[in-house]
């Protein structure tokens, strides 16, 4: 006979936090949001810790190189997803790596024999104003000048002119040669007033650009979050089929961690594919797994070597896994069961494996429950999918900005190694679906409001900290009737895109 669970399975909806205790040192600008993502042992410290507890689920219309900039700048780390070619994952991976190391490398370069069309077409490309002129016009050329917009006029140039003609010649500008600090290259720029500081080695081979933009966005995002060489970091979804010839190639990019995308972890695929990267790479590699969504499927992953351990099965709002197979659980009954489990496995072998709950977030205050019921850390697909920086086109539909949202087991994403366990391919169904979610604007306006009111939640339960506010959280489950009772009601809401008479 099938095992049944006498608890009812719940989701965040279904909880509060009951306010605790606050001292007059617990307020919002005081409150850490630093948070491990990979596995330690007690009295240690994690390798790699977040400095905000948000990560980019592994999806085609979520994490590429542009959206893991951005969350990288506010503290948290984006998977970029595995449903493309290695090379191009990769390619994105070692995008993310080259975009800050405070020494950039040169991505729009040109040669003296071009011309201004050519230049024109290059910027179009990239975006970048600043172009260096190297003798082959790669980026590790041999620098001959340097091109902004301060020096041509479109409007009364030949298209034909040489970029030779027209740039600032080498002679006349103010680089510095490689080995220079950050701190003596950012001096040289202010001292200068340069916006871009060319760094070349003793050939005259460009190695890099100093950009007094990133001096000015780091001042502005003090919870970056950086590898030992100040380069953000980024992490990549693998999957269990292709991941020896996949995970080499990430690596070469310099990812900084793993993640193996499943639908369900509780697997000898998941626990193969852990122990190869251990087999070949020892635990220097980090790499997370799952999906679980209760204590036997954390052991098993935990048992097999995995960083941290993803919780959560068909809580998407564009999964119907639940629909289609009837696999899953409630997210917020799936995070407590399992992070019991990670307390008493903690217990037992003193090693601290991280939790991530991923999915069913539907509201900001969810993040802030996920936290209190023990989770490190929440991947979130819907909620960054919504932002510039996504990958997905911008549309208008009915007079309202859009954007693209689709599932990794939708048609669209056509990734079938994720659910593949065998058999005819015209036997594939899907478990997700495509559709639109509601345009919200950039990463960091969005991220910096909702981890506002996760800080301010924290303090109205006394905690300072995420395992602060695990030990006082007080959660009750509230009646149908009470979900209603906490929004607005029996009232009558003012338009207010209605301008009222004066």
């Amino acid at each position: 006979m099938a095992y049944f669970y006498d608890e009812t399975s719940h989701t965040f909806s279904e909880y509060l936090l009951v306010p605790g205790y606050s001292d007059e040192n617990c307020i919002p600008s005081k409150v850490s949001l630093k948070t491990p993502i990979t596995k330690f042992r007690r009295g240690e410290e994690a390798e790699i810790s977040l400095n905000i507890p948000m990560v980019s689920a592994i999806m085609q219309s979520v994490s590429g190189d542009r959206l893991a900039v951005a969350l990288a700048k506010e503290g948290g780390i984006s998977f970029i997803y595995g449903s493309q070619s290695i090379e191009s994952e990769a390619e994105m991976v070692a995008k993310v790596k080259s975009n800050k190391a405070g020494f950039v490398p040169s991505d729009t370069n040109i040669a003296p024999e071009a011309t201004l069309a050519d230049l024109l077409r290059l910027k179009e490309r990239t975006g970048h104003s600043t172009t260096a002129v190297t003798e082959d016009g790669t980026s590790a050329g041999k620098v001959v000048g340097i091109v902004t917009s301060r020096d041509y006029r479109i409007s009364r140039m030949d298209p034909a002119t040489k970029v030779k003609e027209f740039m600032t010649p080498l002679e006349k500008l103010i680089y510095a040669k490689e080995g220079v600090t950050l701190s003596e290259a950012n001096d040289i720029l202010w001292d200068n007033k340069l916006n871009a500081l060319p760094i070349v080695d003793d050939a005259g081979r460009l190695r890099y650009f100093v950009f007094r933009k990133d001096y000015d966005a780091h001042k502005a995002n003090p919870n970056e979050l950086l590898d030992e060489h100040k380069r953000y970091m980024v992490g990549a979804g693998i999957n269990t089929h292709d991941y020896k010839e996949r995970v080499p190639a990430l690596l070469d990019a310099e990812v900084d961690i793993l993640c193996i995308d499943s639908s369900e972890g509780f697997s000898a695929w998941q626990k193969n594919t852990i122990k190869w990267i251990r087999d070949k790479y020892g635990e220097d590699i980090k790499v997370g797994a799952g999906n679980v969504v209760d204590a036997e499927g954390f052991r098993f992953l935990a048992d097999a070597g995995a960083d941290f351990v993803k919780v959560g099965i068909g809580g998407g709002s564009i999964c119907i896994t639940r629909e289609t197979k009837g696999i899953g659980r409630g997210q917020a009954t799936a995070v407590i069961e399992v992070a019991k489990a990670r307390n008493e496995y903690f217990e037992e072998t003193g090693i601290y494996v991280p939790l991530c709950s991923d999915g069913g977030i539907v509201h900001d205050y969810h993040m802030t429950l996920a936290l209190a019921m023990g989770a490190d850390f929440v991947m979130l697909g819907r909620y960054f999918s919504r932002f510039d920086e996504s990958p997905t086109a911008k549309l208008m539909i009915n007079g309202t900005y859009v954007k693209e949202y689709w599932g990794e087991g939708s048609n669209r994403a056509r990734n079938w190694q994720r659910y593949d366990s065998g058999g005819p391919a015209k036997l594939s169904f899907e478990e997700g679906v495509d559709s639109y979610v509601p345009y919200a604007g950039a990463l960091s306006d969005g991220v910096r409001l909702s981890l506002a009111k996760v800080r301010s939640t924290m303090c109205n339960c006394g905690a300072m900290s995420i395992p602060e506010l695990q030990q006082k959280a007080k959660l009750t489950l509230v009646s149908a009737t009470s979900i209603v009772e906490g929004g607005a009601h029996d009232v009558i809401l003012k338009d207010t895109t209605v301008t009222p008479n004066r």
